[in-house]
Parts: structure tokens; sequence; C-alpha cells
């Protein structure tokens, strides 16, 4: 019978005891992980302590893991001129765990396989138009920012998206080369840049921590930390947490027809980048709850030349969460971007719902200016319990 790693310490700390009495005349009690142990006061003790571990006491304590980690935020403190830079690099780093990110080349490297969420705000340069790209290996386009009014006014637009990626990928932001581009920025930082890893293809091919672990002022071997949440037990019996998460995007327009009311009808999209569980239909558009709990959504849309753009994020039947609306019919051909969180129970849905009159439109084509994208923060309870029985 395999014991638990608490049960095994409680076990050879009392056989410990029982050769060497005099380690409780020279010792005071403590608690470890919920377990009363005996803390040794003097130096032989405490070598006495880890030989007996060592030697004596072979402690079947499955392996330990990390949940691999890789995050980065980045920002721009000036202004670039398309056709002198073409990736945008950046001047502050604010965040870069694991260090997969540098900042003079601009460019991220994947190093754990999985699903990534990027987000990036770029700022508009004045009497210039804005094109910027998210960059996969350099050649696949996956969504971007753009405006097309070459205006005398500063702006900002965003966008962000979930992305499959392998060890070696490269993921980078993409200025358009042409003089009548730019992007600006200044002290205020303007331009930014982040992403991290939301969920790790897998746990297997993932290197064993050693279990020399020791919570501070105590070195017990085969012993876990107690409540450091950065470790689990790896083995049989492991369990992962419920996943469920997606991004899509259009390459194409959604114009509005209708000159009276209708059934309202979900965005539809024809390009997955990620969905894991299944549980985005890109033919219908909607997104259906599997494991409750905390959800967040993202979505970016374009504004179409001439008509007005308005898009809801409704679940259920209609119900309206968010939205982003700009009634201008210029022509200039613009992004909104909106993102919340929602709590969820199992079975609503989630979609976005354009605005189908006539005069109101969403512009996309294969620069992928329209995305929607969403994931689960925190699973409730039911979702662990049911995941993990």
């Amino acid at each position: 019978m395999i014991l638990t790693a608490e049960t095994q310490c409680t076990h050879a700390f009392r056989r410990l005891a029982s050769v060497r009495p005099d380690l409780q005349t020279h010792a005071e009690t403590i608690r470890y992980a919920g377990v009363i142990v005996w803390r040794p006061c003097r130096t032989e003790s405490v070598l006495a302590l880890l030989i007996y571990l060592g030697c004596v006491t072979p402690l079947h304590i499955g392996p330990m893991i990390t949940s691999p980690r890789s995050a980065f935020s980045a920002t721009r403190s000036s202004s670039a001129l398309g056709g002198i830079q073409q990736t945008v690099t950046f001047d502050r780093l604010l965040v870069n765990i694991g260090d997969d990110f540098n900042p003079d080349t601009g460019r991220f490297r994947c190093r754990f396989p999985g699903a990534y969420y990027f987000s990036f705000t770029v700022g508009k340069f004045p009497e210039k138009m804005l094109s910027v790209m998210l960059v996969k290996n350099g050649l696949e386009v996956q969504a971007m920012a753009f405006d097309g009014f070459r205006n005398q006014g500063r702006k900002v637009h965003s966008q962000s998206v979930m992305i499959s990626l392998k060890p070696m990928d490269t993921v980078y932001l993409l200025l358009q080369e042409s003089p009548n581009y730019a992007i600006y920025s200044n002290v205020g930082q303007y331009i930014t840049f982040s992403g991290y890893l939301v969920y790790p293809e897998s746990t297997s091919s993932l290197g064993y921590l050693s279990n020399h672990l020791s919570p501070p002022g105590l070195h017990l071997p085969g012993c876990p930390p107690p409540g450091d949440p950065q470790y689990t037990w790896g083995g049989r019996g492991a369990h992962e947490e419920p996943r469920s998460a997606f991004s899509v995007a259009r390459t194409s327009s959604a114009l509005g027809k209708s000159k009276g009311r209708r059934e309202r009808e979900a965005l539809t999209f024809d390009v997955e980048y990620v969905n894991i569980g299944g549980h985005f239909n890109k033919t219908s558009g909607r997104f259906t709850c599997h494991f409750p709990g905390a959800y967040y959504f993202a979505f970016t849309v374009g504004k179409h030349p001439r008509r007005a753009v308005s898009v809801k994020l409704m679940t259920g039947r209609g119900e309206v969460k968010a939205m982003v609306f700009d009634e201008d019919t210029s022509r200039r051909r613009e992004m909104q971007s909106q993102s919340l969180l929602l709590a969820l129970r199992r079975g609503e849905t989630v979609w976005l719902y354009s605005q189908q009159e006539e005069g109101y439109a969403v512009y996309s084509n294969q620069g992928r200016f329209t995305t929607f994208s969403g994931f689960l923060v925190y699973p409730d309870s039911e979702s662990l319990d049911r995941n993990f029985s």
C-alpha cells in the first residue's frame, strides 16, 4: 500500500523517535501540513534525522511537477514609421515570466506547447494610416489592428486572439512597411503587447522536480512543501482542472439588410484558432458552457465604410452583457474592442449579435479584423467535483 506523503512523514518521525529518544528531549513540537512532527534543536540531531530518512525510510511519493509558466507584457514609448522598422520592438518590459519574450527583437518564442492568449494596443499617428498585424512564424497573419483614416487625431486600437503554439514557434507584431503607415506612442505608453500561456498542451513531457523540498527552516527529504500552489502531485490519480477555450475570426463582412424587426441571429465565423473542449460552434456562432465557472470573453469588430457598427455580447435568448458602438457613417475603416468576465451555468450560451438593420455592418477581410475569444478562468466547485470524480 502506498501511503500519502503526510502519513509517511509522520511514520518516519515516530520511528526515528523510537531509535533516538533524545530527539524528543531536545525538541519542540510543530505542525507541518496539518500533522504534528518533531523538529530537532541540536545539530547532531538534525544530521541523525537526515541520515535516517535518507537511508532507512524510503518514501514512496509520486513525482511532483510544476505547471509550465510563460507570460510577458511590454510597452513602447516612441513612435515608428512604416518602411523603416517592420517588427515592432519595445523599450520597457513589465513582466517576462520564463524569459520567452525579447523586447529588443519584439519576438515571443514558445517553449511549452499549448494555447496562448495575446493582446495588443497600438496608437495611430496623426495624418498616417494604421495597420499592425499579429504574425506567427513570419508568414501567418493571425489578426490585425487597422485604421485607414488619415486625419489629425490620435487614437488607439486594440486586438486580441488565442492561438495554439508548438515549441520554437515565434509571435510578433508587424507594422505595414509603407511610409503611409505609422504607430504613435510617447511616455504615456500608447503601445502595449502582452501574452500568456492559458492551457499547456500536456504535462507528460515536463521534467520532474526533486522531491527534496521542505518548508523554511526544516529540510525534510521526501516531504512536500505545505500549501504551495505551484506544485501538484503527478503520477497515477492526478487530475487536471476542466478546460474550455475558443478563439475564432471572420474573413468577410456582415451587412445588415433587414428593414423590419426579425429574429436575432448570432454572428458566425469561418476561422478557428483554438476550440478546446469543442464548446464553440463557429457555424452557429454560439459558445455553450459545459463547466460552470467564471469565463473571460473578448471581441474586436471592424467598422464598415459608410455604415455604423453595433455589436452586442449576448447570453441565452438575448440578454445584453456588453457592446461596442460607432454611429459614424464616414468612409473610414477602424475597429472597436470590448471584454468582460461572466459567471456561467452549465448549458448557458454566449454569442455576438450584429445589428441587422440597413445602415449597420461588421467589416473584415483576410486580415481578420473581427475576432471573438473566450476561456474558463476559474471553474466552480461543481465543475471540479465532476472532473475529479
